[in-house]
C-alpha cells in the first residue's frame, strides 16, 4: 500500500481545511468549498485534484453539479497501520494503571476517595437524608 499520496494530501493546511469542511457536511460544490478560502476557484480545484488522487475525496454528479464528499477510508487505513499499533500498548498500560490505583484506593480505605456514610467525599447530604442518617 502506497501511503505517500495520502500523506502528501494531508500535509497542506488548505487541503486539511477542505477535508474539515467536507467532514462537517458532504455533497459540496466547488463554489461552496471555495467560499471563505483566500484563493481562486482554480487553486481550490488543484487542491481538490490532489485530494481525489489520494482517494480522500470522491465526486458524484447531480444534474450539472459536481458534488464532493469525504472518503475516510484512506485515513482509517493510515490510522490502522501507523497509529493504532502504538496507541494500543499505551492504552493498555493506562488501563492497568487505573485498575491498580482503584484497587489500592479501595483496599486501603483512603478517606479522599470514600465517605464513612458510603457516599462520595465532600458532599453534603440532602435535607431528607440527614433525618434518615440519625
Amino acid at each position: 500500500m502506497d501511503d505517500d499520496p495520502v500523506f502528501k494530501a494531508l500535509a497542506d493546511p488548505t487541503r486539511r481545511r477542505l477535508l474539515d469542511r467536507l467532514f462537517e457536511r458532504g455533497g459540496r460544490t466547488l463554489a461552496e468549498l471555495a467560499t471563505g478560502i483566500d484563493m481562486t476557484r482554480f487553486g481550490v480545484m488543484k487542491h481538490l485534484r490532489v485530494l481525489e488522487e489520494a482517494d480522500l475525496v470522491v465526486t458524484r454528479r447531480e444534474g450539472r453539479e459536481k458534488l464532493h464528499d469525504l472518503n475516510p477510508v484512506p485515513i482509517r487505513l493510515i490510522y490502522d497501520r501507523w497509529v493504532s499499533k502504538f496507541a494500543a500498548p499505551v492504552a493498555g498500560a493506562l488501563s492497568d494503571l487505573k485498575a491498580e490505583l482503584e484497587g489500592r484506593n479501595a483496599s486501603d480505605g483512603d478517606p479522599a476517595t470514600t465517605d464513612p456514610a458510603g457516599g462520595p467525599p465532600d458532599v453534603e447530604p440532602a435535607p431528607g437524608d440527614q433525618e434518615a442518617a440519625k
